[in-house]
């Protein structure tokens, strides 16, 4: 008995179009963005309005100007130490925290999950006074590690590494236990290296968090030896309000290692979507 079909051959290429057609146009809309950035990093100052997309003289002297009259190196090594430092940190122990929430029986382990989970609901303008005032306490203003300890936590993390784990299969535990491993080597010996696909795809995306940090430097950093790129980016727009050349070449540098990195791991990243789903 043949197979009904919904749609006529016409009307299946009529609808792939309509959706090809729209899916070219949300491309278009992102990428809009982005290839405009670009342009008007290679602009001279007269002609940054200009609506042409591409340079009528093409110019290297906004990135010149960037990396040699402003500390932006500096601000860049500054977000590299930040980033790394807490995306190092944060997996090592957001990698122990979802192993012991989804295989460690203990009391109110429910309940503990719940409220690290319903943390994501707690947006950092909530939180950030009572934030400041505990970190001016421990006195950590203006220091690298008012900028890192408060970033390690996330809870985004925890969920997606226990969604993970729990999809690991208990046999390998169990066989390591018969071994007379305990829980601390089960976790470094077994977990860890069948976490790679997961952990490959959180650093990306913590590292590109935490590089594109702006609130929360903002906030404790005065010193401007101590500045982030985003800090960075905004002091040199009220500072040259005018020279949107030089603001889309510093944007233009802080984009493209991102964007790198992301072209070369997308597909740890999707793997770890597709992996670490409820269970």
């Amino acid at each position: 008995m043949p197979r009904p079909h919904f749609f006529a051959p016409s009307q299946a290429r009529l609808v792939q179009f309509v959706w090809m057609a729209v899916s070219a146009v949300l491309a278009a809309m992102t990428l809009f963005p982005l290839f405009w950035m670009v342009s008007i990093a290679f602009k001279t100052p007269a002609e940054s309005f200009s609506p042409n997309m591409i340079p009528a003289a093409p110019t290297w002297q906004n990135f010149i100007y960037v990396l040699t009259e402003v500390p932006f190196l500096r601000y860049m090594f500054n977000s590299f130490i930040v980033s790394a430092t807490v995306t190092v940190v944060a997996l090592l122990f957001h990698s122990m925290a979802g192993y012991a929430l989804a295989r460690l029986r203990f009391p109110g382990r429910e309940a503990i999950f719940l409220a690290i989970f319903s943390t994501l609901l707690v947006s950092l303008p909530v939180i950030i006074v009572p934030l400041f005032i505990v970190v001016k306490t421990l006195g950590m203003l203006n220091s690298y590690a008012g900028l890192i300890v408060p970033a390690i936590f996330n809870a985004f993390g925890i969920f997606l590494l226990r969604q993970y784990y729990l999809s690991l299969p208990r046999e390998l535990e169990e066989a390591a236990v018969i071994d007379g491993a305990g829980y601390w080597r089960i976790y470094w010996s077994v977990v860890l290296p069948l976490s790679r696909p997961i952990l490959a795809a959180l650093t990306i995306l913590f590292f590109l968090a935490n590089w594109n940090s702006f609130l929360w430097p903002l906030t404790i950093t005065a010193d401007q030896n101590l500045w982030v790129v985003q800090v960075g980016i905004a002091n040199f727009q009220s500072q040259y309000s005018a020279a949107w050349n030089y603001m889309m070449a510093a944007s233009t540098i802080v984009a493209l290692p991102m964007l790198i990195l992301f072209v070369i791991f997308q597909r740890q990243i999707m793997e770890s979507i597709k992996t670490s789903g409820l269970k």
